[in-house]
């Protein structure tokens, strides 16, 4: 993997995955907790824990338990893990994000997901990860970058755009709230 351009120290470089997205959600919060504790404690939160954005999550991934953890969830398909690092973690998808159904391909790894471009779907990359914030502080972060594929993929992605406008605002209040709350208890 190239090196990360990237202004801030840990974090990853997304614009190798997804450079001109045509959705990007970000959201970020500080914390008392030093790093490695949030960082710890963001991984361990299960999707009940998030009992507005769990359901949701749940409703677009069918099958999908409520005692998952988040950091499971992104291990595993419909996601691939495309970087890692210390305090970050970086996954992807493909496929129809728009439909009810299940649809999204499974992939074998971050070549195939690079390599990604089957017109009518879409490419999704979500980051989340934790950085210092000084005098013991920090801070987790969370991006989403989605990439539609040719033209049924832009009117596809068009479609979801609402419901992401709609909920993505549950990823700041519910999950990363619930990290930090842990965090910060130290559970």
């Amino acid at each position: 993997m190239p090196a990360n351009h990237s202004a801030h120290a840990g974090e990853p470089d997304l614009d190798r995955w997804i450079a001109n997205a045509s959705i990007r959600v970000v959201h970020r919060r500080e914390s008392d907790a030093e790093p490695s504790r949030l960082w710890d404690a963001a991984r361990a939160v299960p999707l009940s824990d998030a009992t507005r954005l769990g359901p949701v999550i749940r409703w677009r991934i069918p099958g999908t338990r409520p005692d998952l953890r988040f950091d499971e969830l992104f291990r595993v398909p419909p996601f691939t893990v495309l970087a890692e690092s210390d305090q970050g973690l970086v996954s992807g998808l493909v496929g129809r994000i728009w439909t009810l159904r299940r649809d999204y391909p499974r992939l074998s790894g971050p070549d195939e997901f690079l390599e990604w471009s089957e017109p009518g779907t879409a490419r999704v990359v979500i980051a989340n990860w934790v950085e210092a914030a000084g005098s013991g502080r920090s801070t987790l972060r969370s991006e989403a970058r989605v990439e539609p594929v040719g033209l049924q993929g832009r009117i596809g992605v068009a479609a979801v755009r609402p419901l992401v406008r709609a909920f993505q605002g549950l990823v700041a209040s519910d999950a990363i709230a619930a990290a930090v709350r842990r965090a910060e208890r130290g559970s």
